[in-house]
């Protein structure tokens, strides 16, 4: 059985996959960054870490086959699926204090922290999804730039759980800048219970 999802721009969307699932992630309309983050349905202690899968797989880059882990250093997804191959581990979610920093205008902002905390009923501080699709680029001397996704229409990411989740998705509300090519547009989530 599969269960399907349309999370439109700037919305989020919470689903819960249990061990063995796939849930696949797709940019609709390509150039579209999906904020994902998750959290262990046994204790919302325990969540994911981009920090720690940066550690565990030893790069700053994910590939098939790599696991995303929680902060407890256990594997919460494997990649089984990538039609895109670049997507962000450095970021945390965008933000009102973001949107101060950068343009001036946070206040009434849709962002995706508020977006997570809220479709998982949580209050985090701070948030750390694997942006999917985003297409940051890092120099030889460290500068970072954020650049117009690589994903095209229908481009998708399938992993697979390794523990029972609840995932928090966000359709990122950057409009302001290259990381949503400009425009905020839609995500589509497939579960599959099989």
């Amino acid at each position: 059985m599969k269960e399907e999802y349309l999370i439109q721009a700037c919305t989020g969307k919470r689903v819960d996959v249990f061990k063995g699932q796939t849930i696949t992630v797709i940019d609709v309309s390509g150039g579209q960054v999906a904020d994902f983050f998750a959290e262990s349905l046994d204790s919302a202690e325990e969540f994911l870490s981009t920090g720690v899968t940066m550690d565990c797989n030893e790069s700053l880059r994910l590939k098939v086959g790599d696991f995303i882990y929680s902060n407890l250093y256990r594997p919460m997804f494997q990649i089984v699926e990538d039609e895109v191959g670049m997507h962000d581990l450095l970021h945390p979610c965008c933000r009102p204090e973001m949107y101060d920093f950068f343009y001036q205008n946070g206040k009434g902002h849709p962002n995706c922290h508020d977006t997570i905390n809220r479709v998982l009923g949580e209050s985090r501080a701070m948030i750390c999804p694997v942006n999917l699709f985003m297409n940051s680029q890092i120099d030889e001397e460290g500068t970072i730039k954020v650049k117009p996704p690589l994903s095209k229409a229908g481009d998708k990411i399938v992993f697979r759980a390794e523990i029972d989740v609840r995932v928090g998705i966000a359709a990122c509300s950057v409009a302001e800048s290259p990381c949503n090519s400009g425009v905020c547009t839609s995500i589509q989530v497939i579960v599959d219970r099989e």
